[in-house]
Protein backbone atom coordinates (compact mmCIF):
# COMPACT_ATOMS: atom_id res chain seq x y z
CA UNK A 1 0.00 0.00 0.00
CA UNK A 2 2.66 2.43 0.64
CA UNK A 3 4.37 1.66 -3.13
CA UNK A 4 0.84 2.58 -4.21
CA UNK A 5 0.82 5.96 -2.15
CA UNK A 6 4.19 6.41 -3.28
CA UNK A 7 4.13 6.04 -6.60
CA UNK A 8 0.46 8.12 -6.76
CA UNK A 9 2.18 10.54 -4.93
CA UNK A 10 5.38 11.09 -7.25
CA UNK A 11 3.01 10.88 -10.28
CA UNK A 12 1.03 13.77 -9.28
CA UNK A 13 4.24 15.95 -8.52
CA UNK A 14 5.61 14.95 -11.48
CA UNK A 15 2.79 16.14 -13.72
CA UNK A 16 2.03 19.47 -11.39
CA UNK A 17 5.90 19.95 -12.16
CA UNK A 18 6.12 19.72 -15.79
CA UNK A 19 3.41 22.80 -15.75
CA UNK A 20 5.62 25.38 -13.59
CA UNK A 21 7.35 28.60 -15.74
CA UNK A 22 10.69 28.30 -15.62
CA UNK A 23 11.40 31.87 -13.09
CA UNK A 24 15.41 31.58 -13.64
CA UNK A 25 16.63 30.77 -16.72
CA UNK A 26 20.12 30.96 -18.68
CA UNK A 27 21.27 34.84 -18.82
CA UNK A 28 19.20 35.97 -15.90
CA UNK A 29 20.91 37.98 -13.23
CA UNK A 30 19.66 38.26 -9.49
CA UNK A 31 20.80 40.02 -7.02
CA UNK A 32 19.32 39.16 -3.19
CA UNK A 33 19.60 40.94 -0.14
CA UNK A 34 18.80 39.78 2.73
CA UNK A 35 18.79 39.53 6.98
CA UNK A 36 19.63 36.89 8.83
CA UNK A 37 18.05 34.95 11.91
CA UNK A 38 18.91 32.21 14.21
CA UNK A 39 22.36 32.93 14.76
CA UNK A 40 24.81 30.08 14.99
CA UNK A 41 26.19 28.30 17.91
CA UNK A 42 25.47 31.05 20.46
CA UNK A 43 23.80 30.60 23.19
CA UNK A 44 22.12 32.63 25.90
CA UNK A 45 23.92 35.90 26.92
CA UNK A 46 25.14 36.69 23.55
CA UNK A 47 23.78 39.38 21.70
CA UNK A 48 24.28 41.01 17.73
CA UNK A 49 26.03 44.73 17.58
CA UNK A 50 24.32 44.29 13.86
CA UNK A 51 21.75 41.96 12.66
CA UNK A 52 23.51 39.69 10.04
CA UNK A 53 23.41 41.04 6.79
CA UNK A 54 24.27 39.01 3.03
CA UNK A 55 24.02 40.11 -0.42
CA UNK A 56 24.54 37.56 -3.20
CA UNK A 57 25.11 38.25 -6.96
CA UNK A 58 23.50 34.90 -9.45
CA UNK A 59 23.52 34.58 -13.70
CA UNK A 60 21.94 31.83 -15.24
CA UNK A 61 24.43 29.40 -17.24
CA UNK A 62 22.57 26.55 -18.39
CA UNK A 63 18.68 25.89 -19.06
CA UNK A 64 17.55 22.43 -18.84
CA UNK A 65 19.26 20.67 -16.48
CA UNK A 66 16.27 18.21 -16.82
CA UNK A 67 14.15 16.81 -19.02
CA UNK A 68 10.95 18.51 -17.76
CA UNK A 69 13.48 22.09 -17.07
CA UNK A 70 15.24 23.24 -14.11
CA UNK A 71 18.56 25.81 -14.05
CA UNK A 72 21.96 26.49 -13.07
CA UNK A 73 22.93 29.65 -11.60
CA UNK A 74 26.80 30.87 -10.54
CA UNK A 75 27.29 34.03 -8.28
CA UNK A 76 29.08 35.37 -4.94
CA UNK A 77 27.90 35.62 -1.62
CA UNK A 78 29.08 38.42 0.93
CA UNK A 79 27.89 37.76 4.50
CA UNK A 80 28.70 39.89 7.92
CA UNK A 81 27.58 39.52 11.49
CA UNK A 82 28.86 40.88 15.06
CA UNK A 83 28.30 39.44 18.20
CA UNK A 84 29.15 40.68 21.61
CA UNK A 85 28.94 39.26 25.05
CA UNK A 86 29.30 41.23 28.25
CA UNK A 87 29.57 40.48 31.81
CA UNK A 88 30.33 43.57 34.78
CA UNK A 89 33.92 45.21 33.57
CA UNK A 90 34.54 42.70 30.77
CA UNK A 91 33.24 42.64 27.11
CA UNK A 92 34.08 40.53 23.96
CA UNK A 93 33.20 41.20 20.54
CA UNK A 94 33.36 38.93 17.86
CA UNK A 95 32.86 39.75 13.83
CA UNK A 96 32.61 36.87 11.16
CA UNK A 97 32.53 38.02 7.09
CA UNK A 98 32.01 35.74 4.66
CA UNK A 99 33.17 35.84 1.31
CA UNK A 100 32.07 32.92 -1.31
CA UNK A 101 31.42 31.83 -4.32
CA UNK A 102 27.83 29.61 -5.23
CA UNK A 103 26.37 27.51 -7.65
CA UNK A 104 22.72 26.97 -7.46
CA UNK A 105 20.30 23.88 -8.86
CA UNK A 106 17.05 25.97 -9.61
CA UNK A 107 13.79 24.20 -10.30
CA UNK A 108 10.02 25.38 -10.56
CA UNK A 109 7.66 23.94 -8.11
CA UNK A 110 4.98 26.42 -7.89
CA UNK A 111 3.98 29.33 -10.24
CA UNK A 112 6.10 32.47 -9.18
CA UNK A 113 7.98 30.81 -6.95
CA UNK A 114 11.93 30.11 -7.86
CA UNK A 115 13.07 27.29 -5.54
CA UNK A 116 16.58 26.51 -5.41
CA UNK A 117 19.49 24.86 -3.50
CA UNK A 118 22.98 25.13 -3.68
CA UNK A 119 26.43 25.42 -2.48
CA UNK A 120 28.65 27.84 -1.09
CA UNK A 121 32.72 27.91 -0.88
CA UNK A 122 34.91 30.47 0.13
CA UNK A 123 36.60 32.26 2.92
CA UNK A 124 35.29 33.10 6.40
CA UNK A 125 37.42 35.99 7.59
CA UNK A 126 36.75 36.17 12.26
CA UNK A 127 37.90 38.71 14.22
CA UNK A 128 37.88 38.69 17.93
CA UNK A 129 38.12 41.48 20.67
CA UNK A 130 38.11 41.26 24.28
CA UNK A 131 38.55 44.34 26.77
CA UNK A 132 38.04 44.63 30.60
CA UNK A 133 39.20 43.18 33.28
CA UNK A 134 39.33 39.59 32.53
CA UNK A 135 39.44 37.30 35.38
CA UNK A 136 37.75 34.29 33.87
CA UNK A 137 39.32 31.32 32.39
CA UNK A 138 41.20 31.37 28.71
CA UNK A 139 37.83 29.12 27.37
CA UNK A 140 36.47 32.33 26.16
CA UNK A 141 38.42 32.52 22.87
CA UNK A 142 37.15 32.30 19.32
CA UNK A 143 38.43 30.05 16.00
CA UNK A 144 40.35 31.71 13.51
CA UNK A 145 39.53 32.41 9.65
CA UNK A 146 39.34 29.68 7.47
CA UNK A 147 37.73 28.19 4.73
CA UNK A 148 34.15 27.96 4.42
CA UNK A 149 31.66 25.50 2.88
CA UNK A 150 27.92 26.37 3.32
CA UNK A 151 24.60 24.74 2.02
CA UNK A 152 21.38 26.59 1.37
CA UNK A 153 18.02 25.48 -0.05
CA UNK A 154 16.12 28.59 -0.96
CA UNK A 155 12.99 30.03 -2.55
CA UNK A 156 11.77 33.68 -4.24
CA UNK A 157 8.07 34.37 -4.78
CA UNK A 158 7.90 37.03 -7.50
CA UNK A 159 5.56 39.93 -7.60
CA UNK A 160 6.67 41.63 -10.40
CA UNK A 161 8.87 40.00 -12.99
CA UNK A 162 11.70 42.21 -11.51
CA UNK A 163 10.84 42.05 -7.84
CA UNK A 164 10.84 39.13 -5.17
CA UNK A 165 10.33 38.27 -1.11
CA UNK A 166 13.31 35.49 -1.01
CA UNK A 167 14.26 33.17 2.08
CA UNK A 168 16.85 31.30 2.45
CA UNK A 169 17.66 28.15 4.82
CA UNK A 170 21.04 26.10 5.65
CA UNK A 171 24.50 27.26 6.47
CA UNK A 172 25.52 30.90 5.94
CA UNK A 173 25.80 33.74 8.05
CA UNK A 174 23.31 32.50 9.96
CA UNK A 175 20.59 30.05 9.80
CA UNK A 176 17.53 31.69 8.43
CA UNK A 177 17.74 34.89 6.03
CA UNK A 178 14.97 36.72 4.78
CA UNK A 179 14.97 39.49 2.21
CA UNK A 180 14.13 41.04 -1.22
CA UNK A 181 15.75 39.70 -5.06
CA UNK A 182 16.00 41.87 -7.92
CA UNK A 183 16.11 40.48 -10.94
CA UNK A 184 18.37 42.79 -13.60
Amino acid sequence: MKKVIFTLFVVIVSFHLQAQDELFVKGDKVINLGVGFGNIGWGSGYSSTLLPISGSFEVGVKDNVFDEGGSIGVGGLIGYAGYKYELPGWEWKYTDLILAVRGNLHYPLVNKLDTYAGVAIGYEIVSFKESGDNNLPDYYDAVGSSAFFGLTAGARYYFTDNFAAMGELGYGITWLTLGVAFKL
